[in-house]
């Protein structure tokens, strides 16, 4: 039984260090890594022992990634209003991202891709809503180019958080062997 049990405990801390890898790789792709975090940590809550990280951590883990989403959400959106842009662009930088992250994975630079496809139909779309509308091209472009530095400092909150919650529960682990 002592065996089966050290096996099994093995066999979690591998999927709890393979998960906080592959949750902070997407992250720096522009996915998110943060609800792979939380599941590390609902890995390691039912790993054997009294001192391992509980199911407390498993929900801040949550309520982060909740709000981690809604920033992104509204990130494109902040960026186009912030600097005056329509509802109209706001929207189209939504949409933009999105089908640009996919059309991005064309792009045969890997990680990188996705990420260059994202910030330039990003910026294009909402550029072209935005000259359209005001028949200026300086302004366009000022508003759009709000859009992809509101993306790419998403990207670093996602990366930084990520990172957080790994190093969080990775040292809570730690600690719990102790």
């Amino acid at each position: 039984m002592m065996v089966l049990t050290t096996v099994a405990f093995i066999c979690g801390i591998a999927l709890i260090l393979l998960l906080c890898l592959v949750g902070t790789f997407m992250s720096c792709i522009a996915l998110s890594g943060t609800w792979l975090i939380a599941l590390a940590a609902a890995v390691a809550a039912l790993l054997p022992g009294d001192t391992m990280p509980g199911w407390g951590l498993v929900g801040g883990f949550l309520v982060i990634s909740i709000l981690v989403e809604i920033v992104e959400f509204a990130a494109g959106y902040w960026g186009v209003r912030k600097r005056n842009g329509s509802r109209l662009a706001a929207f189209v930088a939504l949409v933009g991202g999105l089908a640009g992250m996919l059309l991005g994975t064309l792009i045969p630079i890997p990680v990188v891709g996705p990420i260059i496809g994202m910030l330039v139909l990003s910026f294009v779309l909402v550029y072209a809503v935005e000259r359209r509308r005001l028949k200026a091209s300086g302004q366009a472009a000022h508003i759009a180019t709000g859009v992809v530095i509101s993306r790419v400092a998403v990207i670093l909150l996602k990366v930084g958080t990520t990172i957080g919650m790994s190093a969080w529960l990775l040292v809570d682990l730690l600690l719990a062997q102790f």
